[in-house]
């Protein structure tokens, strides 16, 4: 199966310049999906205890992964969107610079 068939490019998104890979044709399709994960899945050489994954594109397939591997799962989410006490960390983008913060 070739995954980049389910990989749609959307150009200057969010900003003009960026090259957007859209994942969303891939996630309609349950075996291109199961694919993806399966690879994903593979590509792990040890067990794990858990998949971290970063919002929101992450989310789909690192629960997903997480649930294969009988892992937990960790979210990875922009400031403010946890509950209770958090780590953050600053990254630069092609267009900016962001933050990302994980429960303590």
């Amino acid at each position: 199966m070739q995954l980049k068939n389910y990989i749609r490019d959307i150009q200057d998104f969010p900003k003009k310049g960026i090259l957007f890979k859209d994942i969303t044709p891939m996630l309609l399709n349950y075996e291109a999906t199961q694919y993806c994960v399966n690879e994903l899945a593979n590509a792990i050489p040890t067990k794990i205890d858990k998949v971290v994954a970063v919002e929101s594109r992450g989310f789909f397939l690192g629960s997903l992964l997480a649930q294969k591997l009988n892992a937990g799962f960790i979210p990875v989410r922009k400031p403010n969107k946890l509950p209770f006490s958090t780590v953050a960390a600053s990254y630069d983008l092609e267009y900016g610079t962001d933050t990302l913060e994980i429960h303590t």
